[in-house]
């Protein structure tokens, strides 16, 4: 087998033309003049068909009894046949696919028409004989331009028809091409955009860090890791209560006769949900707990609150140390300074700018990240066009090469 011709796209039809050239130009030629010369037929058709409309309007005009209602009834068939032959367009592009729509319409109008002629144009008779006559002669003219062209179609131009759909794909081919290089540029251009707001993020991230490592923020967040393990020690240190504190809390709100005021129910409340806080706002002895404890025996001397016998003893050991011991006096002085530390450091102006100016650099960062999102969105949107565009002209150029090798015998490689 010879070795394949290897040719880029824009010579590939040039080539083929000159090889097929003694084939397909003779057919194609033809099929041109037919499809002009069917054109003309057409018109004298329609030129026909409004001679039989102006023929029947000027009879109508004369009112004669005898002649009114077939001279109505012309007119009115006279009309649809200009109408439906007017639909009919020739094609500007002539192919073997264009060219049979093009028989195919006009045969559904021609049977249209037939069907009519029979049925109306013996209700016509006699009157406008030799129109009718004449109409039909064209009709029938018409009607045999169109069986050869019809005969034309299946017996001559299907021949070429293959080679023809060869060169409408590398037309297609061509179209391809020019959009993959212009998703080539999409890309090239979402990639350099993509880079740019990394370049940005990478930027307002460094100011972020830079911020950050100043002195107020950089206590802030030492001050903020001492109170969350001052937290944990908080709840370690009450766990034992945290039971409880939960029953002394229902009593409260749903039983009644816990004999906690409004004030020392919100302080429970807040022993619960946030131990530290709860501590750290206690005065000098922290009284509001130990008020709270206080009751808490109480209720659970008059069996009001019951507890199993484990958690019991240790719940009254946990109060025992609290009251009678000030077991928790350094945890809270602790709690009280960490506090009292956040809340100057927190209210300190230079904190207040870094703040805002941190802020704003967050702002900055989320903007960019949505902008960010909408470019990958772009980037595979342009990713899954490129993929589905450079498969389309894979197939194209496989079909083009082989449909050659069909037609000449001649294997070609299109670049």
């Amino acid at each position: 087998m010879s070795e394949a011709l290897t040719m880029p796209l824009d010579d590939t039809k040039k080539w083929l033309e000159h090889q097929t050239s003694s084939l397909f130009t003779p057919v194609h030629s033809k099929a041109e003049k037919m499809a002009k010369e069917m054109g003309k037929t057409l018109q004298n058709l329609a030129e026909a068909s409004k001679m039989l409309l102006e023929n029947s309007e000027k009879e109508i005009e004369k009112k004669n009894a005898k002649t009114y209602k077939r001279a109505r009834a012309l007119n009115k068939l006279a009309r649809l046949f200009v109408e439906r032959i007017h639909k009919i367009k020739v094609p500007d592009h002539i192919s073997h696919t264009s060219l049979s729509d093009f028989a195919q319409e006009t045969q559904q109008v021609f049977i249209t028409i037939d069907v009519d002629v029979r049925n109306w144009f013996p209700r016509i008779s006699p009157f406008f004989i030799m129109d009718r006559r004449k109409f039909v002669t064209i009709f029938e003219k018409t009607k045999e331009s169109l069986k050869e062209l019809g005969n034309f179609l299946t017996k001559e131009y299907v021949k070429t028809k293959k080679l023809e759909e060869t060169f409408q794909k590398i037309n297609t081919l061509k179209t391809l091409l020019t959009q993959l290089n212009v998703i080539l540029e999409e890309k090239t251009k979402i990639g350099n955009e993509k880079i740019s707001i990394e370049q940005e993020i990478t930027q307002i991230e460094q100011k972020r860090i830079e911020l950050e490592g100043r002195g107020g923020i950089n206590q802030l967040n030492k001050i903020t890791k001492e109170i969350e393990a001052l937290s944990t020690e908080v709840r370690h240190t009450l766990q034992h209560l945290q039971k409880p504190f939960i029953k002394l809390q229902a009593l409260s709100l749903h039983g009644g006769g816990s004999g906690l005021t409004h004030e020392e129910v919100s302080k429970l409340n807040q022993y619960l949900e946030n131990p530290f806080d709860a501590l750290a706002t206690e005065s000098i002895d922290y009284p509001m707990l130990k008020q709270i404890l206080q009751k808490l025996t109480r209720m659970i001397s008059e069996g009001k609150i019951q507890l199993k016998p484990d958690k019991s003893r240790k719940a009254e050991q946990a109060i025992a140390n609290i009251l009678n011991q000030n077991s928790l006096e350094n945890l809270h002085r602790k709690c009280v300074a960490t506090m009292s530390q956040k809340n100057q450091l927190s209210t300190s102006a230079e904190l207040t700018e870094t703040k805002a100016r941190l802020s704003k650099l967050e702002e900055q960062v989320e903007i960019l990240k949505r902008r960010r999102e909408g470019i990958d969105s772009r980037d595979n949107i342009a990713e899954r066009n490129y993929k589905e565009t450079q498969e389309k002209i894979r197939s194209f150029k496989s079909q083009i090469e082989n449909e050659i090798f069909a037609f000449l015998n001649k294997r070609i490689h299109i670049e």
